[in-house]
């Protein structure tokens, strides 16, 4: 076996496919939480909101009914798990914060099983069959990058990918590794026409997040067609971790659950970020305009 460095550190990503019993997702998902962790991942993602199928397809408040509190039985849970095999832990979860109140999180556990923190989503989108203003308050707690045992990584949620200030941000408080839970498919009518451009949009946009931060990009995806209004949402799994130079240095495929192992040198994020000293060339004196929502 292949020794890996003292910079090294495995990255475990978990794509599922998800029913309507939310106690089976949970189920499924620390089983193979359990398979990665024995295969030597030290950081374990899961996909976004994994423990129900993707409710945002309607505007119904008898989903509400699937929120928990954070801490709760989803990180309790995990929080065993990684106790257990001294692994971190990202679990993304609808967390219920008092009555009305209600945001897309994602719990942050470290690898003694302690909760290190929760990151709420701050983009939240509304559009045909991602209604995600109708149960998520934006997030209130910014852009956050946390040190576990293993490195120092942040935290982002599905739309949030899409920004690169969100990335910067992150990046600018030392992240070596950025993460995506993500819960994106496609309209069943619209993939023949636009499916392609869709995916590699999506895939192009978070490498380049690698490329500019100099830092590791891993986006855990769901898979599976779940039809909760009209065609529902036929997703594309394709979970990825990229390099330091937005190279692809794994991908999982777009019809089946697949866990995704992947090693990955720390000591590169230096290597890269010295080499193409983006973040020494910022003009942070000239960036003002950032903060308006539109310049005329």
């Amino acid at each position: 076996m292949k020794r890996l460095s003292a910079s090294a550190v495995t990255i475990g990503l978990l794509q599922t496919a998800c029913s309507a019993d939310p106690g089976a997702n949970l189920r499924e998902t620390l089983a193979l939480a359990e398979h990665a962790a024995r295969r030597g991942a030290q950081i374990l993602c899961t996909q976004e909101l994994f423990r129900s199928q993707y409710f945002c397809q309607t505007e119904d408040h008898q989903h509400f009914k699937l929120a928990e509190t954070i801490p709760g039985p989803s990180t309790d849970a995990f929080g065993k798990l990684a106790k257990k095999h001294k692994a971190v832990v990202i679990a993304s979860l609808f967390e219920k914060r008092a009555a009305g109140v209600y945001h897309n999180t994602a719990a942050v556990i470290d690898a003694d099983g302690s909760l290190l923190g929760i990151y709420r989503k701050m983009h939240i989108p509304d559009d045909p069959l991602y209604y995600e203003k109708f149960y998520f308050t934006p997030g209130d707690l910014g852009f956050k990058a946390w040190q576990t045992r293993y490195a120092k990584i942040g935290v982002l949620i599905c739309w949030d990918q899409w920004y690169p200030e969100a990335a910067r941000v992150t990046a600018l408080q030392g992240a070596q590794i950025l993460f995506y839970p993500t819960a994106i498919g496609w309209h069943p009518g619209e993939k023949k026409k636009y499916g392609a451009g869709q995916h590699q949009a999506w895939e192009t946009i978070q490498r380049s997040h690698a490329i500019a931060n100099g830092c590791y990009v891993a986006a855990p995806n769901r898979v599976g067609h779940e039809k909760l209004a009209g065609r529902g949402i036929q997703f594309w799994g394709q979970s990825f971790v990229a390099g330091t130079s937005g190279e692809i240095l794994a991908r999982a495929g777009a019809q089946k659950e697949e866990v995704l192992v992947v090693p990955v040198d720390l000591a590169q994020v230096d290597r890269t970020r010295t080499h193409w000293p983006f973040l020494r060339d910022r003009r942070i004196d000239a960036y003002g305009d950032l903060t308006r929502r539109f310049v005329d």
